[in-house]
């Protein structure tokens, strides 16, 4: 049996873990835009994982958030119902969370103890479990920058929760891609190895994207400037650099904050397809072929998808897409790479 082969099951167990991290990734973004982030008010990694089972612990749950800056600011007007319709949403991303956690390490425990993982690959799924574990302190880190003053959580750490989910679930899916491809005993021609730098760099591009677009989300940038391609009537809006110092503009100022994000979409627009273009006069094999042409599929997908998002006023079904949608687009650019990667 080939190496390849052997660790198959390996590969489908994290292609696994990958489609739930997909999915908490996409309704942790419905928690955020449904304003439910704030209603779990205590972390218990443990006694967390059961909700009010009665309604004398619905009562103790909603009478704790009660004390704290949400809803004495914004949401008095709640009551118990109302509270259950967000506490709903927050429970169900931490129960996932913990979810994911016991679906990454029972599986590796069983292939670490029957000897189903090699020297090189031991290391790696560690790494994956501790950053799993770093994630959850920061979803906590996250949380408490919300619990005080002002009912908002930190734009810094929100974009530092979701920047490391999408580390680990493209991580994850990288290593899980290097089990299922055999890499090729030829060595890379010349033009290859010029395409699969350009493809990590477009990976890196649609990361950076991203950790734009979390920015827009917890500034609440993309409720401003609902037209397109203008933004208040001009290409290039007033008041891009009114924060002192400058840095401060890209991650705290509404208008920066959007138009970066315009900018690095508009990079990718152009990008990919020249990408497509370049690769598609050399590229014969028909696995890196559908890769190349569900990468550009995807950004179009995308590109729609922003550009209704922020038309439509940040409709949550459409946000809720237009963020799994950079997913989409992060694991075709991160297919394509890999492919190339291992093609000789």
């Amino acid at each position: 049996m080939s190496e390849t082969s052997s660790q198959k099951p390996v590969a489908i167990w994290l292609l696994i873990c990958c489609a739930t991290i997909f999915g908490m990734v996409v309704l942790g973004g419905v928690t955020r835009l449904t304003g439910s982030g704030l209603s779990m008010v205590e972390w218990a990694p443990i006694l967390g994982a059961l909700p009010p089972l009665n309604q004398t612990e619905w009562q103790e749950a909603f009478k704790l958030y009660q004390q704290y800056p949400e809803f004495l600011i914004k949401n008095h007007h709640m009551n118990l119902d109302d509270f259950k319709s967000i506490f709903w949403f927050e429970y169900s991303h931490r129960l996932l969370g913990r979810g994911i956690g016991l679906l990454f390490f029972i599986p590796f425990m069983f292939f670490l103890v029957t000897g189903k993982l090699n020297k090189t690959l031991t290391p790696k799924l560690v790494f994956m479990f501790v950053l799993g574990g770093l994630q959850g302190l920061m979803g906590w880190y996250m949380v408490k920058s919300g619990l005080v003053d002002n009912p908002h959580v930190s734009q810094y750490r929100l974009t530092a929760h979701m920047g490391l989910a999408v580390i680990i679930y493209a991580y994850m899916f990288w290593i899980a891609m290097e089990l299922l491809t055999p890499k090729s005993e030829t060595t890379m021609a010349t033009e290859n190895r010029k395409l699969s730098r350009f493809s990590l760099i477009i990976s890196f591009m649609i990361f950076l994207t991203i950790i734009s677009g979390a920015f827009v989300a917890g500034t609440r940038a993309g409720f401003a400037f609902n037209t397109f391609p203008l933004m208040d009537g001009r290409l290039i809006p007033d008041g891009l650099f009114i924060e002192s110092p400058l840095w401060r503009n890209f991650f705290e100022n509404i208008v920066t904050v959007q138009f970066t994000h315009r900018v690095m979409a508009t990079v990718l627009f152009m990008l990919i397809p020249f990408f497509w273009w370049q690769a598609g006069k050399t590229i014969t094999q028909p696995r890196t072929r559908l890769g190349l042409n569900l990468l550009l599929a995807a950004l179009a997908l995308q590109i729609i998808l922003g550009i209704s998002t922020l038309l439509l006023v940040v409709p949550i079904p459409l946000a809720a897409a237009h963020q799994a949608g950079a997913l989409v687009l992060l694991t075709s650019s991160l297919f394509v790479s890999q492919l190339l990667q291992r093609s000789g």
